[in-house]
């Protein structure tokens, strides 16, 4: 499609922050101090920061616009690169390198941006949306096949080199995502100038827009449900589809974008953030521990190829099964994976398990955008994807900074134990949120609604 590839090329190149920063800390960190658990403890820090921040940037945008927020947040970040790259290298005292780090969280949502704009294209195609959604997702891991071992190369040489590198992807990334605005989505500042109307007002009618499409399939499926169940008295069925609209509507604001469809995929994504991040900082001490720590990015970078891989074949094809299914299928398989790790005993044994396993996991990425276009409304996708990174991000911060203390006592043997422990109660606890997940693919796309 004209104008797409521009937005789409620079969002990635300007998300290089998410790839390299975190290994780049680490590796960094563990080189001048010599201490897996603060190594482990920053990345845990700028994880939370980046969880807190995400979702405020993704409503900010909905609200003002793409360029409006992205510049200030571009400029602050590349400010705080340089600091915190200069304390470390000069073995600054720990309380700045924890004043710093929280700053580096100062990510514009490229990923969800570039998502909401393919969403407002293709709105009402669902199968060209889930092939650009397939995309963005090889386009991600693209990113993180590059980031990585660079991340690690470039950090054992120097991490002002690393961090420089990062810095020139960002702006130069940038420049190419916000100059092309044939394709930026309007805000809700603007939307609700052109209706005349205020933000707040516009917001209302929305959500009341979104309840009703949502109370329409209710009632639909209480008449199915109860028509195979025999039920054939008019009365009885209004009256129990009046009850089911009264139920789904109790608790709910109409400016509310949460519900239990939605708490149930971000509680997953913080479970698989934890597991994720102990596993990356585990592998990290692994290859230091028997002398090949230059290798752990390409270790990472094969993941990445495979999840590559996985994204395009997941993208190519038509699926009839349902989301819910394909969802958990590929989920459990990272799970798993991932949590076998304790038990290699080389590194290229772990480079293999992530080849194996890659290919689930840009494809639960892509189930996971789908299913937010089940639970959150048009001009608040953004907001709502950057809930769910958020989410993921908080768990990463758990996973790293768990894992870290373990590491120092115990060595990469202690790190995997809680990988493979955090690992088995993620695929738990999203096994727990199956009903509701189950239900949000039953319900209408609600990026459809016409607003």
């Amino acid at each position: 499609m004209p104008h797409t590839a521009r937005y789409s090329i620079g969002g990635v190149i300007a998300c290089m922050p998410f790839p390299m920063v975190g290994m780049t800390i680490t590796i960094s960190v563990q080189h001048y101090y010599g201490n897996y658990s603060l190594a482990g403890m920053l990345t845990a820090i700028q994880a939370i920061a980046l969880a807190l921040s995400t979702p405020l940037l993704g409503k900010l945008t909905d609200k003002f616009g793409q360029r409006q927020v992205s510049i200030p947040t571009i400029i602050v970040w590349i400010v705080s690169a340089v600091a915190l790259t200069t304390a470390i290298t000069n073995r600054a005292p720990e309380w700045v390198l924890y004043a710093l780090t929280p700053l580096l969280a100062a990510i514009p949502p490229w990923g969800a941006m570039s998502r909401a704009r393919w969403t407002r294209l293709l709105k009402g195609d669902r199968e060209a949306t889930n092939r650009a959604l397939s995309l963005c997702g090889v386009l991600d891991e693209c990113m993180w096949v590059v980031g990585n071992p660079l991340a690690s190369t470039l950090a054992v040489i120097s991490g002002l080199l690393a961090f420089s590198f990062t810095g020139v992807c960002v702006v130069v990334g940038a420049l190419m995502f916000l100059t092309e605005l044939t394709t930026e989505p309007p805000s809700q500042t603007d939307l609700a100038r052109a209706e005349g109307i205020s933000r707040k007002e516009y917001r209302a009618r929305e959500a009341a827009k979104a309840e009703a499409l949502q109370a329409e399939t209710t009632a639909e499926e209480t008449r199915r449900r109860l028509t195979e169940q025999g039920v054939t008295d008019e009365t009885v069925i209004t009256r129990a589809i009046e009850r089911a609209v009264a139920e789904a509507r109790t608790g709910k604001g109409k400016a509310s974008i949460w519900g239990p469809g939605l708490i149930a995929v971000c509680v997953t994504w913080f479970g698989l953030g934890a597991f994720q991040s102990a596993a990356g900082i585990s592998i990290i001490a692994f290859a230091t521990e028997a002398n090949m720590k230059q290798y752990t990015g390409f270790v990472f970078a094969c993941f990445s190829f495979s999840s590559l891989c996985g994204a395009l074949v997941y993208g190519a094809k038509n699926w009839t099964i349902p989301l819910w299914k394909r969802f958990y299928f590929c989920l459990a398989v990272v799970n798993i994976g991932i949590g076998s790790f304790m038990f290699a005993k080389h590194l290229w044994v772990i480079m293999i398990i992530y080849l194996v396993i890659g290919v689930c996991q840009a494809p639960t990425w892509i189930n996971g955008n789908q299913l937010m276009l089940h639970l959150v409304p048009p001009s608040r996708l953004t907001e709502g994807m950057a809930w769910m990174g958020a989410m993921n991000s908080i768990g990463s911060s758990a996973g790293s900074a768990i894992a870290g203390q373990f590491i120092d006592r115990m060595g990469s043997h202690g790190g995997f134990m809680v990988v493979t422990a955090l690992a088995i109660g993620s695929l738990a606890i999203a096994l727990v949120g199956l009903k509701q997940i189950k239900t949000s693919t039953e319900q209408p796309t609600l990026t459809e609604v016409s607003v």
